[in-house]
């Protein structure tokens, strides 16, 4: 029998008896001390629910179990999406030591630990492989990412990296480069209810009403680990209660804390997302502080809040107040630093500030149009003034000829200058509005066309 040991994992707690020992007669209930979630873990890969994408037949973590050969990788998705247990999987596919750290918790003397065990398994009769496992590897800094390096370079174990953050970002390039990188995506509503049968299959669990099973499922929101520690909660509550099924009515009372007004996903999850850009948009600061400590207490992802008020500040602010912008992002890098409930806080200043900041909505009105306009337009060729010449022949062909740099003119600006398509009239895409910072760009632009008019009269300017 081979026994996998995991690193941060402890043995069995032992309790000795109580004074009175129960009645013979009485047989107590078998109670598993293992999560609801752990007890349902898959172990082969044909019970895996989801990630179809990458491990369905043909696909590339599919073919890496059929070959029996491991290689390094790293599974990048959000929680509860199965990451831990395709590492444990592929441990067991290749019969390979497992050995897991967690990121958070761990350190550069865990990474020694590991490399120790690998070489004693490598070096043993069985000459076994060895997987070590790196949950939520963005924790690591640099230097304890590079600690891997040689030995992942060497051969000696099988690196495996986990993490909800992207790893572009996260992951040093030189790690990266030695590593595929998996994408996983958050388990579908039909999956989730696949792990509900599942659930009341394997463990008994009470009848579930249909709504109930539909709540449910909106409010893991992809998220199998959620789904199975709510589901056990909800069971072990109706046990209590002696409930012959699990209602809807009576999971909205259970969970009422956790599980407000709406459903994510659902009508009123748009219906009050919608209600808070409007109020910002109309300049309503309690207003839209109310919707979006509304979402935060419903459960709305913070981190999803973070996205719309940088789209916020981007389509009804705008360049009336660039900074609203900088700050819409600040909020969003201080939520990813502080979590909840600490970041929640710089997500209601920027609501406060993109409510009061003077509004335009000239950048989104201009996008739009151009996008318009280049759908129905041909594809017009580019001016030779304006065409990159680093060749010779380039240059031979005219590439570039006649350009004049702007610098080098009068107040940085080539009065005269027609940078759009020949034969394409000036489209105007772009309209400040009279509010904010547009005020002084507006003014710019019209000082602009006057020079570029008054140059264009002129039979002098080249």
């Amino acid at each position: 029998m081979r026994v996998i040991l995991e690193a941060g994992g402890h043995w069995p707690e032992c309790r000795l008896p109580l004074k009175s020992a129960p009645s013979p007669n009485v047989k107590p209930p078998a109670v598993s001390h293992q999560p609801l979630a752990e007890r349902l873990r898959p172990h082969q890969l044909s019970e895996v629910i989801g990630q179809q994408h990458v491990l369905g037949p043909g696909m590339p973590l599919r073919l890496a179990f059929e070959s029996g050969r491991p290689h390094s990788c790293i599974l990048w998705g959000p929680p509860g999406v199965g990451k831990t247990t395709i590492a444990r999987l592929m441990a067991d596919a290749f019969d390979a030591q497992f050995i897991s750290i967690s990121a958070v918790l761990g350190g550069v003397k865990d990474i020694r630990e590991a490399v120790e065990r690998a070489e004693a398994a490598k070096g043993g009769l069985m000459q076994q492989r060895t997987i070590v496992f790196v949950d939520e590897v963005h924790r690591f800094n640099k230097s304890q990412q590079d600690a891997f390096l040689p030995h992942v370079e060497s051969g000696l174990f099988t690196f495996i990296g986990a993490t909800t953050e992207n790893p572009s970002f996260e992951v040093n390039s030189a790690l990266l480069s030695r590593a595929a990188v998996y994408v996983l995506q958050p388990l579908s509503i039909a999956d989730l209810k696949k792990i509900v049968a599942l659930a009341q299959k394997e463990q008994a669990l009470p009848a579930i009403e249909n709504e109930a099973i539909e709540r449910l499922v909106a409010y893991a929101d992809g998220d199998a680990r959620r789904l199975l520690n709510t589901l056990e909660t909800l069971s072990m509550a109706a046990a209590q209660e002696q409930l012959a099924e699990i209602t809807d009515a009576w999971v909205v009372r259970v969970l009422g804390e956790r599980m407000r007004r709406y459903d994510k996903g659902g009508e009123q999850f748009y219906d009050t997302i919608s209600a808070l850009h409007k109020s910002v948009r109309g300049s309503d600061p309690d207003a839209a502080l109310y919707w979006l400590v509304r979402m935060l207490d419903g459960g709305a992802d913070p981190r999803y809040m973070a996205r719309r008020l940088v789209r916020m500040a981007a389509e009804d602010v705008g360049l009336a107040d660039p900074r609203a912008l900088r700050l819409a992002l600040d909020a969003s890098e201080v939520y990813e630093r502080l979590g909840s409930p600490e970041g929640e806080l710089a997500l209601a200043e920027c609501v406060i500030y993109l409510a009061v900041a003077p509004k335009s909505n000239a950048v989104y009105k201009a996008y739009n149009a151009a996008r318009a306009h280049v759908k129905q337009d041909g594809t017009r060729p580019v001016p030779m003034h304006l065409r990159n010449a680093p060749t010779q022949l380039m240059k031979a062909l005219d590439y570039g000829k006649g350009y004049r740099y702007a610098h080098d003119e009068e107040g940085g600006f080539a009065a005269g200058e027609r940078y759009l398509p020949e034969g394409m009239a000036e489209p105007g895409f772009y309209q400040p509005v009279e509010r904010g910072l547009e005020i002084k760009i507006a003014q710019k632009l019209r000082d602009l066309r006057v020079r570029n008019a008054a140059a264009s009269a002129d039979p002098e300017n080249p």
